[in-house]
C-alpha cells in the first residue's frame, strides 16, 4: 500500500509492495511514499503473504478477485485472509468497490477451489472455464454482485481500523463535518488555552479514541482522548461530572464536550477539564428544527411510497418534524407532514432515507 500525504488530505493508493520494499514493515520508497507491508494487516501472516507475492511475481498483476483466488494457495490465503485484505483496502487496486468484492468472495473461492480440483485430477471442465474472466460472459466478472448494498463511510472506515489499527481513507467524523461545526465552531487543532480575554468554557467535538479511569481523593475520574481528524486532545471528567456522564464514555462515539482548556504541565499539550458532555445524537435531537426529504415525481410509485412510509414509521416518536419537497418537471411543492410523523433523527434513519431517495435529497435544518 502506498499512502501519499498531500498536506490537505490523505490520498490512498493501494498495491502489493515490491519484494525489495519489505513484506511486513513500514518503509519509504525512492519517491518518498510510505509502503505499508501486507504483514501488518490483521489476519495475514508470513504464509499468505508469501503465497500472494509468489503468485504475483510469477504471473503478473492480478486482474480481478477471481484471478486472485485462482492463483493463490487456498490453504494459505483462505477466506479470512482475503476478507481482511478487502476490508483493509489492500485490494482497492482491482478498481472495484469493497462491498462488491466481499459479495463476490464466496463464489470466487468456490470457483478457484473447483478449478484447482479439476487441475489436480486432470479433468477438463465440460462447460468451459470454472473461474470467470473479463473475456467470458458479458465481460464483467462482478455483474452478479454489483447490486450488493453499498457500505456506509462508517462501515468502510471500521474495516480499516479493525484490520490496520488506524483509519486510512478518511475519518469517521468526516460525514458529520458540516453538522458538528454547528455545535463547535473550532477544530481541535485551532484551539488555544483559556485566557482572561476569552469566555471561561470552550466547546469541542470529537470521536472518542480511548478511555480510562483514575482514582482520586474525590472519587473516580474519567479520561478520554478525542480526535476530530485535525488533532487529538485529552479530556478529563472529574468525579461529579464523570458520574453524570459516564454512560457516554464509549469508544468510537462522537461527543460534544464543554469545559476549560489549558496546557497540561506534564505533556505540554492542550487538555480539557470538561464540565458537560453530550452525544451528537442528543445534540441533534435538541437542536434540529426539521428534516427535509426531496422526492421526484418520476420516482414515485406504490412500492416507493410504502418503503418511505415504513422507514419514517420505524423512527417515530421523536420531536423532529418532517417535510417533503415534491418536485415535478415544471414546479414543486413543500409539504409539512403532521405531528404523528415526527421522528428521531438518528444516523440509522438518515442512512435509510439516503438509500431510499438518494444521499443528496435528505437534509437536516437547525434552529
Amino acid at each position: 500500500m502506498v499512502f501519499v500525504d498531500d498536506c490537505k488530505r490523505m490520498k490512498l493508493s493501494l498495491r502489493l509492495p515490491d519484494v525489495n520494499e519489505g513484506q511486513y514493515l513500514f518503509t519509504v520508497n525512492a519517491n518518498g511514499d510510505i509502503i505499508y507491508g501486507l504483514g501488518a494487516i490483521k489476519g495475514l501472516g508470513a504464509g499468505p503473504v508469501d503465497s500472494i507475492l509468489q503468485a504475483r511475481n510469477s504471473g503478473g498483476p492480478f486482474t480481478d478477485l477471481f484471478d486472485f483466488c485462482a492463483r493463490t494457495d487456498p490453504r494459505k490465503v483462505n477466506r479470512r485472509a482475503v476478507e481482511a485484505m478487502i476490508r483493509s483496502g489492500a485490494l482497492d487496486s482491482l478498481k472495484v468497490e469493497r462491498w462488491v468484492l466481499l459479495a463476490a468472495l464466496d463464489d470466487a473461492l468456490k470457483a478457484a477451489e473447483q478449478s484447482a480440483s479439476n487441475r489436480d485430477s486432470g479433468i477438463a471442465d465440460l462447460f468451459g472455464e470454472v473461474v470467470p474472466t473479463a473475456h467470458s460472459g458479458n465481460g464483467d466478472v462482478y455483474a452478479g454482485f454489483r447490486a450488493a448494498r453499498a457500505w456506509t463511510d462508517k462501515e468502510r472506515l471500521g474495516g480499516e481500523r479493525d484490520k490496520l489499527g488506524l483509519y486510512i481513507s478518511g475519518h469517521p467524523i468526516d460525514e458529520y463535518r458540516a453538522e458538528v461545526r454547528k455545535f463547535a465552531p473550532n477544530r481541535i487543532a485551532d484551539l488555544s488555552p483559556d485566557s482572561h480575554g476569552k469566555p471561561g468554557n470552550q466547546t469541542i467535538v470529537g470521536l472518542i479514541m480511548a478511555t480510562r479511569t483514575m482514582n482520586s481523593r474525590r472519587g473516580t475520574m474519567g479520561v478520554m482522548t478525542l480526535d476530530d481528524s485535525s488533532a487529538q486532545i485529552e479530556v478529563t471528567l472529574f468525579s461529579e461530572t464523570y458520574t453524570e456522564f459516564r454512560q457516554l464514555l464509549a469508544k468510537d462515539t462522537i461527543v460534544i464536550a464543554e469545559g476549560r482548556i489549558s496546557i497540561d504541565d506534564k505533556t505540554g499539550k492542550l487538555a480539557m477539564r470538561a464540565s458537560s458532555l453530550r452525544s451528537l445524537a442528543d445534540a441533534r435531537q435538541d437542536s434540529v428544527s426539521n428534516l427535509t426529504i426531496e422526492i421526484n415525481a418520476e420516482a414515485m410509485n406504490e412500492q416507493f411510497a410504502q418503503r418511505l412510509e415504513k422507514t419514517l414509521a420505524g423512527a417515530g416518536g421523536g420531536r423532529c418534524p418532517v417535510s417533503v419537497v415534491y418536485r415535478q418537471r415544471c414546479n414543486s411543492a413543500r409539504i409539512r407532514l403532521g405531528p404523528r410523523w415526527q421522528v428521531v433523527p438518528s444516523d440509522e434513519l438518515l442512512q435509510e432515507l439516503r438509500e431510499v431517495v438518494g444521499a443528496e435529497k435528505v437534509a437536516l435544518q437547525y434552529r
